[in-house]
């Protein structure tokens, strides 16, 4: 690791979480702004190089974010060196040690794993074993030898370096840092929602009190399976009483909902149907590569209800063509769809603003379906609050899932985002910290299927 020359030009920088910079250049400091974290340290770098090469010398940059300090030694021609150690801020840190450094030049190894004595990894046969082997005209292997060879196919898989931050400019420019706690749990989180599980499931986004924010819980949710797990995802619109997922998601080219695809669910379970024949009924959504099956907001409630009997058929064909259900429900725990829906659910989310009433609505739901009946009574206690902050200067969205915690088994937490609220909802349009904390629900949600 390089040694710092208390002479050379420092110049210290801080990035912010609003994807800006500062640059602070012997006093004078320069405001640095780009279209993501990534482009600001880009930024900030390309401009030490500049101050390097001026100079004619390597320039220590002394680095300050929001998980810690570090100090980098930058070279004209562009190498970067880490000097000493980085130092994580005490709010980030959720390991035992504050200080992590770059593993040394040399052979590859794989931090935190303890090297295993030799005996460890294959130890001898028990003596009665090798005596038998002895004796024997052919090789003979045992149970007890194969139990004790390590098998040569067993491998650890190596850690990726870091790829975020500071430590993710370092391990590009060939210096392997290991990634930052917040990095391995956003990792962790990744892999959670990206899995395939067997069989279909169904996830259902409920409250009985309208604005809980069950619509764009149902969309982002969707959005965030289909983008990191790959396709087979719908959103339906399970509301008779005038459900505004349509509204809020990108339309095909028809105006098909749910009443269209109803006549149409014997012809779709019929061995010759082909998965192709479903998009004249549901609207694929470009972006975040999930589909949406409409209810008609436009129409009387009276002319669109739903029996048990044909939801269950609406089920079948969701569940023969997608491999996860998002069910957008209305607000009527009377109706037949609301019930049946229960039915067919494998998860429970529970879809909540940071308002009194929108909580308590959320609250008496899981109280009530925890006295319905066994299976519904596990539904509820295995549920997922999503608690959304849904004004701008507003507070309170943690107390009121630290609330739950004695109703449902897990209960997250969503930021103020403009992008949530009117218009099309897209994942792209969120801002990053909303992404992150949609990301954790969403894995939050994986854990129960």
């Amino acid at each position: 690791m390089a040694q710092h020359d208390s002479a050379q030009p420092t110049i210290y920088a801080t990035v912010r979480a609003d994807l800006t910079g500062v640059l602070d250049v012997d006093g004078v400091k320069h405001n640095v702004t780009g279209t993501d974290d990534a482009d600001v340290r880009t930024q900030i770098f390309s401009q030490v190089t500049g101050r390097a090469r001026m100079a004619g010398r390597p320039v220590l940059l002394v680095t300050d974010d929001a998980l810690g300090q570090g100090r980098l030694n930058v070279h004209p021609d562009g190498k970067v060196e880490a000097v000493g150690d980085f130092v994580y801020n005490e709010k980030n840190d959720t390991t035992p040690s504050r200080i992590v450094t770059a593993p040394p030049a040399g052979p590859s190894h794989v931090a935190d794993t303890p090297a295993a004595a030799p005996s460890a990894l294959i130890s001898p046969p028990p003596a009665t074993t090798r005596a038998a082997i002895k004796g024997a005209a052919e090789p003979v292997v045992t149970s007890e030898l194969r139990a004790a060879r390590a098998s040569f196919l067993v491998q650890e898989t190596p850690q990726e370096p870091a790829s975020r931050g500071w430590r993710g400019m370092l391990s590009r420019a060939g210096i392997q840092v290991a990634p930052s706690a917040e990095e391995m749990a956003e990792r962790a989180d990744v892999h959670a929602v990206s899995q395939h599980w067997a069989g279909p499931r169904t996830i259902s986004i409920v409250n009985g009190k309208g604005g809980a924010n069950k619509t764009p819980s149902t969309a982002i949710l969707a959005a965030v399976f289909a983008r990191y797990g790959g396709s087979g995802v719908l959103a339906w619109d399970n509301n008779e009483t005038r459900g505004t997922l349509g509204w809020r998601t990108e339309q095909g080219g028809h105006d098909a909902t749910v009443q269209d695809l109803l006549p149409q669910t014997n012809r779709l379970l019929s061995p010759g149907a082909q998965s192709s024949d479903l998009a004249h009924y549901v609207h694929h959504q470009t972006g975040d590569k999930y589909d949406v099956l409409r209810s008609n907001p436009i129409v009387l409630s009276a002319e669109q209800k739903i029996t048990r009997a044909e939801f269950d058929s609406l089920h079948q064909v969701a569940s023969k063509y997608f491999r996860l259900v998002f069910v957008d429900s209305g607000n009527d725990e009377s109706a037949e769809r609301w019930q049946q829906m229960i039915e067919r659910t494998n998860q429970l989310v529970i879809a909540t603003t940071a308002l009194d009433e929108s909580a308590e609505a959320g609250a008496l739901l899981l109280e009530a379906l925890a006295q319905r009946d066994e299976r519904s009574a596990q539904l509820a206690a295995n549920a997922v609050v999503i608690v959304s902050q849904s004004e701008k200067t507003g507070s309170g969205a943690q107390a009121i899932a630290d609330s739950f915690a004695v109703l449902a088994r897990r209960a997250v937490t969503i930021p103020y985002d403009d992008a949530l609220h009117g218009g099309k909802l897209r994942y792209d349009a969120l801002a990053p910290a909303t992404k992150r904390a949609w990301l954790a629900a969403a894995a939050a949600v994986a854990e129960g299927l």
